[in-house]
């Protein structure tokens, strides 16, 4: 049995083939005994109530969630649905960076104000964009700035794969040093947690701007919130953050050079379909005994 949390899909049933499949609103309260597939968020104690399990599929691209100390033990199969927001965290990527690039909530306050408030502001062709993760969003998001005319430098834990759209191949030192923009798309793992401290913002241009669309927890939120304050750098632009929501207190909301969105980059259609179509791929390989998608490297992360 596959056991799907979340809303009736005929698609699914489909790709399960002959395997039944049972879909739930949530998982309390319900028998995993028989239960060799979970479509969803697994909270670890319920594993050892799952014996026949072999695999589970978080709806989330990032699984830092999912990772939880059992899962992380158990021979069972974690797959993600990492692509699925690709697209349109690069968007929001490249909305961020144009909104701190113009200086945009200038023009918003002006607008509330009926004040007619003409400036000279900046454009990203030629500036040079940092992108630290070369995920599904981190190369999506190379090929949107290439067509904006921008220089693109690239981190990745893997520099043998291939890159498109990106000019160099580079260490953070080289990155920090010579970004405009550095964007933080990479998932949020024990080795990219707390990299951005107060010595990687030390090493960014005083002009430069810092954009975090993947997770918080990845800047230590301290030491951004002091290079902020001090004119270390010159801004942010924030849709993942180290406590969600933000609560109302946080001072991100009010620092005049920071842009808040809260966590909601990828939250569209486009995204939601191709979480469906990653399910059923992954249902229909399951079912066929195929090797299965986006299978998840505990102990990497990701």
């Amino acid at each position: 049995m596959i056991v799907v949390v979340g809303k009736e899909n005929p698609a699914y049933v489909a790709a399960a083939g002959a395997l039944p499949v049972r879909f739930v609103a949530s998982l309390e309260g319900v028998d995993l005994a028989g239960a060799e597939a979970v479509i969803g968020h697994l909270p670890g104690d319920l594993l050892a109530k799952a014996p026949r399990l072999r695999w589970v599929h978080s709806p989330s691209a990032g699984v830092d969630s999912d990772l939880t100390p059992e899962m992380l033990t158990s021979p069972v199969v974690l797959t993600s649905s990492a692509g699925n927001g690709g697209i349109s965290l690069a968007e929001h990527s490249m909305l961020l960076m144009m909104m701190l690039n113009r200086d945009v909530p200038r023009w918003m306050r002006a607008q509330a104000e009926h004040r007619w408030d003409h400036y000279r502001h900046g454009e990203l062709a030629g500036r040079t964009v940092g992108i630290y993760g070369l995920g599904n969003s981190g190369l999506d998001l190379a090929l949107k700035a290439k067509a904006f005319h921008m220089r693109v430098l690239g981190v990745r834990r893997r520099p043998d794969q291939p890159s498109p759209n990106v000019d160099v191949l580079c260490d953070l030192d080289q990155l920090l040093a010579e970004s405009d923009f550095v964007v933080v798309t990479t998932p949020r793992t024990p080795s990219t947690a707390g990299v951005f401290d107060r010595e990687a913002f030390a090493r960014m241009k005083p002009s430069a701007y810092f954009v975090c669309i993947s997770r918080g927890g990845i800047a230590d939120d301290d030491a951004l919130l002091e290079a902020l304050r001090s004119g270390q750098i010159a801004g942010a632009g924030l849709d993942a953050h180290g406590v969600e929501p933000l609560p109302p207190d946080s001072p991100f909301w009010s620092l005049p050079n920071v842009v808040v969105t809260p966590h909601n980059g990828a939250t569209s259609d486009g995204t939601l379909r191709r979480s469906a179509e990653i399910v059923a791929d992954n249902l229909g390989r399951f079912a066929r005994g195929e090797p299965l998608r986006n299978v998840v490297d505990k102990a990497a992360g990701y």
